[in-house]
């Protein structure tokens, strides 16, 4: 393992990022409100595998989650917040992180009022490079409903290939679903700007 891999493991502050316009930075439960607001819509939880969230506690429930993939460093969910308001708009970061292997999927959502803004391209940008950096991963992988046409070019456009399709590869929302299977390596981008 190296130094970067071991000090991610015994990390206990949580990494802040920024980019040009994000600050991404932990999820608290003050930001269940915003969390709730966005994740009860149907167009942003369509392809999300959980029903819209109806309540406070089922906002809670997905913060405890984030912490939790955090502290048992299994993953990092990262808030996403433009940096002049602080408001929660969404969320990414990494889970199923397999550390022996150097992989981890990850994940991605955005309060609708803010699509097509490439809020959510220059927030994955971020992640990529400290997964890649910081957290050496090797792998990073991106599973995507077929019908999921925008974060199929989302993912795209950040150098992420489409390798095939596994098919009933999950049972959410009382159907199973079929996922695209896209991938993007460290040794991808070496050598180009992401």
């Amino acid at each position: 393992m190296t130094k970067n891999a071991e000090e991610f493991l015994l990390m206990t502050t949580f990494p802040v990022l920024e980019t040009e316009r994000l600050l991404l930075r932990n999820v608290t439960e003050e930001d269940a409100p915003h969390i709730l607001s966005y994740l009860s819509d149907e167009e942003v939880m369509k392809y999300y595998g959980l029903d819209p969230f109806q309540t406070l506690e089922e906002a809670l429930d997905e913060i405890s989650w984030y912490q939790s993939i955090f502290k048992n460093k299994t993953g990092i969910r990262w808030g996403i917040t433009l940096k002049e308001q602080g408001e929660m708009i969404g969320s990414c970061g990494f889970h199923n992180r397999v550390p022996q292997h150097y992989r981890s999927e990850i994940g991605f959502e955005l309060s609708k009022a803010h699509w097509g803004q490439k809020i959510a391209g220059e927030a994955i940008n971020a992640i990529v490079r400290y997964g890649f950096e910081q957290m050496e991963i090797h792998r990073i992988e991106a599973l995507i409903e077929p019908l999921n046409l925008p974060s199929q070019k989302l993912v795209e456009k950040q150098g992420f290939v489409r390798e095939g399709l596994l098919r009933n590869y999950e049972f959410t929302r009382g159907k199973f679903d079929d996922l695209y299977m896209y991938s993007l390596l460290k040794t991808d981008v070496e050598n180009t700007a992401i």
